[in-house]
């Protein structure tokens, strides 16, 4: 009884395990950031609530994960071999189940937070669909566009999971439109590392076609957008000054060091710069919301 309740225990614990090994990659890029953002631009957030957070947050990106690696396990093979599929942990046809069984329950999480989560996550999906089953990821245009605006809709369901209110107010729709903004025109931040990968498989993306351009758009990008939303969100002086230094380092350095390994430390320092960007809406409800 005990060992067949320890073997139960560990095949638990592994599909547990595989669960997560598919959203790995996306922890740092978009769970941290989209709950900090959710907790910060929640008119009224419940920490109470950040486990639903987290938990709504995982689940959609579990479900587009799913659905985004099924699509070329040939690739992970080469790129990111400890990947669920190309590890030999779970089958594409039991993955394809998992993320289709996953569709109703993301819905269904949705509907209790209101019409407009579930808006969200219905969105989510249909960009999802376009994004891997109508092959949306092949074009550096569209593959940017839908992930922006897919991420857009994990951020506005999210604040409403946080908040106490069935909608986002209008501060709370003016930082998720500018969220989207930021995302739209730096993303290619995580693209950088995978380059060698997609010239390979012929994926036509910013960095690829445009490699130059795309380093000057990050050196230039980021300070910029760091000017901009220190100003938009009235944040004092000395911490506009430590927020538009760290974007200055982070933008020159796509610019400066163009290693594979340093495009990982690279992304990574963005990630935590998009990642302070979004607590901002927070500080000007903090100190100017009456």
């Amino acid at each position: 009884m005990l060992s067949q309740a320890l073997d139960s225990g560990r095949r638990i614990s592994g599909h547990i395990m595989t669960l997560l090994l598919f959203t790995k990659s996306d922890v740092l890029t978009t769970l941290l950031p989209v709950t900090l953002f959710a907790l910060a631009n929640a008119p009224h957030p419940h920490t109470t609530r950040i486990l639903d957070i987290i938990i709504w947050i995982w689940i959609h990106l579990l479900k587009f994960d799913i659905s985004n690696q099924i699509q070329d396990p040939e690739e992970d093979k080469r790129n990111k071999p400890d990947r669920p599929l190309p590890a030999g942990r779970i089958t594409a046809q039991n993955a394809a189940d998992v993320r289709w069984l996953l569709l109703p329950i993301c819905l269904m999480f949705s509907a209790m937070y209101g019409r407009q989560t579930l808006a969200s996550s219905a969105c989510f999906e249909a960009l999802s669909i376009w994004y891997n089953e109508f092959g949306g990821h092949k074009a550096g245009l569209s593959k940017n566009l839908l992930t922006a605006v897919g991420y857009t809709c994990l951020e506005a369901g999210a604040t409403i999971v946080a908040g106490s209110g069935p909608c986002l107010d209008s501060i709370s729709a003016r930082a998720v439109a500018l969220s989207c903004a930021v995302f739209a025109t730096t993303l290619h931040a995580q693209d950088f590392k995978d380059e060698e990968g997609d010239r390979f498989i012929g994926r036509r993306t910013l960095v690829t076609l445009f490699p130059t351009f795309a380093r000057i758009s990050m050196m230039l990008g980021v300070p910029l957008w760091s000017f901009f939303l220190s100003r938009l969100w009235n944040v004092d002086f000395v911490c506009s000054v430590a927020f538009i230094a760290y974007g200055t380092v982070v933008g020159g350095r796509f610019m400066v060091y163009r290693t594979a390994s340093a495009d990982k430390q690279s992304c990574k320092l963005y990630s935590l710069w998009f990642a302070l960007a979004h607590l901002l809406p927070g500080y000007w409800r903090f100190f100017y919301s009456t």
